[in-house]
C-alpha cells in the first residue's frame, strides 16, 4: 500500500469511542471529525476499528536489541548440559577470530567462569551476558582482547561493543520493523551512555530511515549537558543505583541536583529495596522535578509507596518480566517478598505508577505481552504472581500511550494539529483489550508515513 505523498484519510475509525474520519497531511493530523469532506490520496477504511496514538515504550535499549539478534540466545536452555551444547555448536560454526556473543545466561545454566568458557570454545573470544543485562563473563581469550581481567565485567557494554568485531554495525532496521508491527511509534532509549557514540549511531539510523520511531535518549551523568544530535530527543539523565556498587549518597544527590540545574529530570535504575531507599533519600535532600522517575522498581516494599508518591516520582516498570521470569521468581524468591515484585496496582493507586515499558532486550520486546501480563499477572507457565497488583488492560495500555516525558501521565489523544503517529487495530478497543496481542495491530503510521501494514 502506498503512502500517496503522505495524504491519507482513515475512514470510520473508532477514536476514543467516537466514529470519526481522520485526515493526515504530511506529518500532522489535518482533521478529526464525523466525516471528512476530502478523501483524496490514500483512503483507509477502518470499519469501526480502534485508531490509537502510537504506543511509546518508555524504557528499552535499541542497540542491544539489534545486537541480540545476532547473538546466541540461551535463555530457553533448561540446564547446564543444554547450555554447554549450544556454546560448543556455536563455536564450531564460527570462523576463527570471531567473537562468540551469548545472551540469556541464568544461574540454572550452572556456575560460569572463564575456564568453563575456555573448554567449551578453545582459543575463542567469548562474552556471555547475564540475563539481567548488567554483567558479562569473558573467556580468557576475550579478556585478553578486551584488555581486562577474565571473569565478570559489570556495566561494560559500550566498551566491549567497540572492541567486539562482529558483522558490522547492528541491524537497527530489523528492530524498527518489529517495533512498528507492535504499533510502537516512539521509544525512550534508556541506556546510560557515557559518550556520544551510541547517540550518533541512533541518529544515523533515524536519518537514514532504518528506525522510523521517534527516539528519546537518556545518557549517564557524565554527559548530562550534551545535546543529542539531529533527530534524537533529549530525555532524563539515567543514573544507576546497584547494590554491588552503591554510589555515595552525597554523589547521588549531586547528580540529581546537576541534572535538574540543566533542565533535565532523572531516571534512576532501582531493582532492590536498598537502591530505592538510597534514591528516595537523595530526592528528599534535593527535591523532585516533573519527569523524575524510577526505572524498574523490581522490589517495592509497601512502606516505600507513600514516600515515593509524596515526592511526585513516577515508576516505569515492566510487567512483562512477570511473564518471562515469574516461574523462576516463584522458585527462588522468599514468599514474603513475592507480593513486592513489579507492582502495578498499588503504585497506580498511590499516584506513582503507570509508565509502560518492556526493557527490551532484557525483557520481552512486545508491549502487548506486557499489557496482557499486567492484567493476568501470569507467568510463562500459567502461575499467578502478585494477583493484587493486576490492573485493567485499558490502564496498562494507557501506560504505553502516555507522553515520553510524563510516563504514567494522561494518555495522548488524536487531535487536529497533532503528530500523525497512529496505530490502527483490527476491532474496537474494548474487543482488542479483551484479548490483547500485537497481532491485533493492522497498521502503523509515524510522521504520516505508513511503516507497517497488514491491510
Amino acid at each position: 500500500m502506498s503512502d500517496a505523498g503522505w495524504v491519507v484519510t482513515i475512514v470510520d475509525a473508532d477514536v476514543a469511542g467516537i466514529r470519526s474520519d481522520v485526515r493526515i497531511e504530511g506529518d500532522r493530523i489535518a482533521g478529526v471529525g464525523p466525516t471528512s469532506s476530502r478523501r483524496d490520496g490514500t483512503v483507509v477504511r477502518a470499519e469501526g476499528a480502534a485508531l490509537l496514538p502510537g504506543l511509546h515504550d518508555h524504557h528499552l535499549h535499541l542497540l542491544a536489541m539489534a545486537a541480540r539478534d545476532r547473538s546466541v540466545d540461551v535463555a530457553s536452555e533448561p540446564d547446564a548440559e543444554a547450555f554447554d551444547h549450544r556454546l560448543r555448536d556455536a563455536h564450531r560454526s564460527l570462523p576463527a577470530g570471531s567473537w562468540l556473543r551469548v545472551v540469556g545466561y541464568d544461574e540454572a545454566h550452572g556456575p560460569l567462569h572463564p575456564e568453563r568458557l575456555d573448554a567449551l570454545a578453545p582459543d575463542r573470544a567469548v562474552r556471555v551476558q547475564h540475563r539481567t543485562g548488567s554483567a558479562w563473563m569473558l573467556s580468557s581469550a576475550g579478556a585478553a582482547v578486551a584488555g581486562v581481567a577474565a571473569g565478570w565485567c559489570h556495566r561494560e557494554d559500550e566498551r566491549l561493543g567497540r572492541i567486539w568485531t562482529g558483522d558490522g554495525p547492528p541491524d537497527l532496521a530489523a528492530v524498527g520493523r518489529r517495533l512498528a508491527a507492535y504499533g510502537v511509534t516512539g521509544v525512550t532509549n534508556a541506556t546510560p551512555s557515557t559518550d556520544a557514540a551510541s547517540f550518533e549511531l541512533l541518529a544515523a539510523a533515524r536519518t537514514e530511515g532504518a528506525v522510523h520511531q521517534r527516539v528519546m535518549v537518556t545518557g549517564g551523568p557524565g554527559i548530562m549537558g550534551l545535546t543529542p544530535p539531529g533527530p534524537l530527543e533529549r530525555g532524563p539523565v539515567k543514573i544507576i543505583v546497584e547494590d554491588h556498587d552503591l554510589p555515595d549518597p552525597d554523589q547521588l544527590a549531586a547528580w540529581f541536583r546537576s541534572a535538574h540545574r540543566v533542565g533535565r529530570p532523572v531516571a534512576v535504575h532501582c531493582v532492590t529495596r536498598v537502591a530505592m531507599v538510597l534514591a528516595l533519600v537523595a530526592w528528599e535532600q534535593v527535591g523532585s522535578v516533573a519527569g523524575d522517575r524510577i526505572e524498574h522498581a523490581s522490589v517495592v516494599p509497601l512502606e516505600l509507596i507513600d514516600p515515593l508518591a509524596a515526592l511526585g516520582v513516577q515508576v516505569v516498570t515492566q510487567p512483562g518480566f512477570v511473564h518471562a521470569h515469574g516461574d523462576r521468581y516463584l522458585r527462588t524468591v522468599d514468599a514474603e517478598d513475592l507480593p513486592q515484585l513489579y507492582r502495578c496496582a498499588s503504585l497506580l493507586d498511590a499516584g506513582s505508577g503507570g509508565g509502560g515499558s518492556t526493557d527490551a532486550p532484557v525483557g520481552p520486546e512486545d508491549p502487548w505481552l506486557a499489557i496482557r501480563t499486567a492484567t493476568t499477572r501470569r507467568t510463562r507457565h500459567g502461575q499467578v504472581l502478585g494477583a493484587t497488583e493486576a490492573v485493567s488492560a485499558r490502564t496498562a495500555l494507557d501506560g504505553f500511550l502516555s507522553s515520553p516525558l510524563a510516563p504514567g501521565g494522561p494518555a495522548r489523544s488524536i487531535h487536529e494539529g497533532g503528530p500523525a503517529d497512529l496505530c490502527l487495530l483490527d476491532a474496537p478497543v474494548d474487543q482488542v483489550l479483551a484479548a490483547p496481542g500485537s497481532e491485533r495491530v493492522v497498521a502503523t503510521w509515524i510522521g504520516g508515513r505508513l511503516v507497517h501494514s497488514r491491510m
